[in-house]
């Protein structure tokens, strides 16, 4: 992971330049035939036992029976559509229009999850609905969308019109009609079709009550299984997005790969390089900060992403000798559960902070410190830079450590000197540790111990993200700031900590910090 600026790569000044084309090929090609090698680590008995054979996929796809079901017994309840969401739903429904729910929404809602959005589909064409609501606009060229306003929240309004249009210009996959189907249920099952997962391809009516599976969606929610509606190659080769998609449901919502899915994710994996660096971004923000990014960093370390999207962190878990389906935990993965632990798909943090975890963790890595040190580093992080304090409250700590990280020294007796000076030479370790993780060249070289390894120079972090990052432990070296006040209290306003309020990033870092490496549960020996 590298800096990057506009769309750009960064690079260090006296690296020769290389033609962008070739050099962009090469690296395909380099990441490409490292990713196999990656993925030859699998245990492939083992994998048996979480992904089905691929006859049985075919077989899954013939049989499908197209289902209408009543959404009480699947225990939904209208009650948990958002206020907003309800309002366009009756909004277009007086006006005489179809309406429903549709894509993960229905799914969470079967899940008794609480979905981090809702998207409506439409029977009115995308000007009517712009009639219908005041404060509303089209958005998007390749395909246009309603944003309706209300109260202070977008939601998403999409026309069975405009997806039918672009779902006929795909001539790899047009299904014919099925016999005896009328015209609506026709229209509901291509729209169906055209959506990634069997799971995402479920339509609910909330005015009717009905849940439309045309796909086996539901069966697949039962059986927790993630299976691709298209042939997987076809649909993952389509948009390599998917790709990143399977990782993150998979990971949220803790479900298995159907095998022709779970085969096609690892060998196109290498196909994420040609996302541009914000779509890159925008899913890895996904995955590390709703919730599930623990899930998410064993998915990809299984799969043999990891090694492509952060080589870094992949060298690290090589290092330790951290296999592939491996159920122990290592501080990385450590600190990312106590940061899920206060996290949810509706309660998400801003990517400053999951981008903070790893640069600290890389620093601690590099070089492991004395649990005193780490205690008042993310302590003066908290409370802004103000180290005596901080000294003082670490100094007064009486409960055990976790002793099983690498990354952690035994305790040992550090005078008031001493501590301070080891405290700013951490924040400096996490400033170059940062800077490391920005580093093109550095970013390349993380594996190269491993000559199987694939070798990835990605970059995906832009510029102000990372000062944004920088922002959050400047203060460690540079003294208490003025006019900082610290936050009181251990309720988070999530409100602030998705829009990356310094106190709220800072409160909940030093709150992650201290709940790994001073855990509740920690069993004295």
């Amino acid at each position: 992971m590298a800096i990057s600026i506009g769309l750009g790569f960064s690079r260090l000044p006296h690296f020769p330049l290389r033609s962008p084309l070739r050099h962009q090929i090469l690296k395909f090609m380099q990441v490409r035939l490292g990713c196999a090698a990656a993925i030859e680590a699998f245990d492939d008995t083992e994998s048996e036992k979480v992904i089905e054979s691929v006859n049985d996929v075919a077989r899954h796809r013939k049989t499908v029976e197209w289902k209408k079901v009543n959404s009480n017994d699947l225990g939904i309840s209208n009650s948990k559509i958002s206020r907003s969401t309800r309002v366009v739903l009756n909004g277009l429904k007086r006006k005489g229009f179809e309406v429903y729910l549709v894509g993960g929404c229905v799914r969470d809602l079967i899940l008794r999850r609480t979905p981090k959005d809702f998207d409506i589909l439409t029977s009115a064409e995308l000007k009517e609905v712009m009639r219908t609501f005041s404060r509303c606009e089209i958005v998007g060229r390749r395909f246009p969308i309603c944003h309706v306003h209300v109260d202070d929240t977008v939601v998403e309004v999409s026309s069975i019109s405009t997806r039918a249009t672009k779902f006929g210009r795909d001539l790899s996959f047009d299904p014919e009609m099925p016999v005896e189907c009328d015209e609506k249920d026709y229209i509901r099952w291509k729209n169906c079709l055209e959506r990634d997962f069997t799971i995402n391809g479920l339509m609910f009516d909330p005015y009717a009550k009905l849940v439309y599976d045309y796909l086996g969606g539901v069966d697949d929610i039962r059986k927790a299984k993630l299976r691709t509606i298209k042939p997987a190659n076809v649909s993952l080769t389509e948009d390599c997005a998917r790709i990143l998609r399977a990782v993150r449901i998979a990971a949220r919502l803790d479900f298995r790969f159907a095998k022709e899915t779970g085969l096609a994710v690892k060998s196109l994996s290498s196909s994420v390089l040609r996302l541009d660096r914000g779509r890159l971004l925008m899913e890895m923000n996904y995955m590390m900060a709703y919730g599930s990014a623990e899930a998410s960093l064993r998915l990809l370390w299984r799969i043999g992403l990891l090694e492509i999207l952060l080589p870094i962190q992949a060298a690290y878990f090589v290092r330790y000798g951290f296999r592939r389906r491996d159920k122990r935990y290592n501080m990385l993965l450590s600190l990312f559960s106590n940061l899920d632990k206060l996290l949810a798909p509706d309660r998400p943090c801003h990517s400053s902070l999951w981008v903070a975890i790893l640069a600290f963790h890389k620093a601690l890595a590099d070089q492991p410190r004395d649990p005193l040190v780490v205690a008042a580093f993310s302590l003066a992080v908290h409370n802004g830079g103000d180290l005596s304090e901080a000294l003082s409250i670490a100094r007064r700590i009486s409960k055990q450590h976790d002793s099983s990280f690498h990354e952690i020294l035994e305790s040992q007796f550090l005078d008031s000197d001493t501590l301070r000076d080891n405290v700013k030479h951490l924040a400096a370790s996490v400033q170059g540790a940062l800077t490391n993780m920005t580093d093109e060249y550095f970013v390349s070289r993380a594996m190269a111990e491993y000559p199987k390894a694939p070798r990835s120079d990605l970059v995906f972090m832009p510029l102000t993200l990372y000062l944004r990052v920088c922002k959050i432990f400047d203060c460690v070296r540079g003294g208490k700031e003025k006019g900082f006040v610290s936050k009181q209290g251990s309720k988070i306003d999530y409100e602030l900590l998705a829009l990356g309020s310094l106190n709220e990033v800072r409160h909940v870092f030093a709150r992650v910090v201290f709940d790994s490496i001073y855990p509740i549960d920690l069993k004295y020996n």
